[in-house]
């Protein structure tokens, strides 16, 4: 089993401490919540994850593998994929074009038994019918899933998916469920994922970490956070409101 772990990181940008000693991992077959607060510190850290930011002080590894110092097409390389908050397609690419980039460019990287073309992602994503369609075209929804498959076509053992769930409806959100947890089964990945979405992340995941202020608050099952008295003040401002948290079995 594959893990992604990442101790003791701090990040300032000026007098800003965006990220103050957190530490978290990730296994193979997992599918972990990252939330907090706007400015908490989660995009910053799946940043350092992934290669774009360098942190200042802390460490990241794939199993015994040290990503210090790895630009983010190494770490790519090592299976750590992700999207993001603000989609970044190639948007005069159609569909197609824009997982065959990811596909090709991974090619000698591939690990085995993890074949997935991309044809198959994109059926799996329900994708098929715009395959030929130039991805800057399609309704945000859709743009989403390409961003998503288009990490999926580099095989990673880790997916970091940065608030998936923006701008999606009720029943949007219920298909991005069961796709993440499709993504588990099918591709044996580790997940992090990044929402403001509570109830989709309390349905997907198996644990969440939560960050305040670039510190770790609390880390725990669904049921853990969702009676976390810590929590319930971040979020709403009270200890005598816990009812009003997503609950996993809602």
């Amino acid at each position: 089993m594959a893990t992604l772990s990442a101790s003791g990181l701090r990040k300032d940008f000026g007098g800003v401490h965006a990220l103050k000693d957190v530490s978290l991992n990730v296994s193979s077959g997992e599918i972990v919540g990252l939330i907090g607060p706007n400015g908490a510190g989660k995009t910053t850290l799946v940043n350092i994850l992934s290669g774009i930011l360098v942190p200042d002080l802390g460490e990241i590894y794939v199993d015994d593998t040290s990503l210090s110092g790895m630009k983010p097409f190494q770490i790519a390389r090592l299976g750590v994929a992700r999207t993001f908050q603000n989609i970044r397609l190639y948007r005069s690419l159609t569909v197609a074009e824009n997982l065959e980039v990811s596909y090709i460019s991974s090619r000698q990287h591939r690990r085995p038994g993890k074949e997935n073309s991309c044809a198959a992602i994109l059926t799996r994503l329900g994708l098929e019918s715009v395959a030929n369609r130039i991805a800057g075209t399609l309704p945000y929804g859709h743009q989403r899933r390409v961003e998503i498959g288009r990490a999926l076509a580099l095989d990673p053992d880790f997916l970091l998916l940065d608030e998936p769930a923006a701008g999606a409806n009720a029943v949007e959100t219920r298909t991005l469920v069961e796709m993440v947890g499709e993504i588990r089964e099918i591709d044996g990945c580790g997940v992090l994922v990044i929402d403001h979405d509570l109830q989709f992340i309390m349905t997907a995941c198996d644990r969440i970490y939560v960050l305040d202020d670039g510190s770790l608050l609390a880390e725990g099952t669904p049921q853990q956070i969702q009676g976390n008295e810590e929590v319930i003040r971040v979020y709403l401002g009270g200890s005598d409101q816990t009812s009003r948290l997503p609950r996993r079995d809602a």
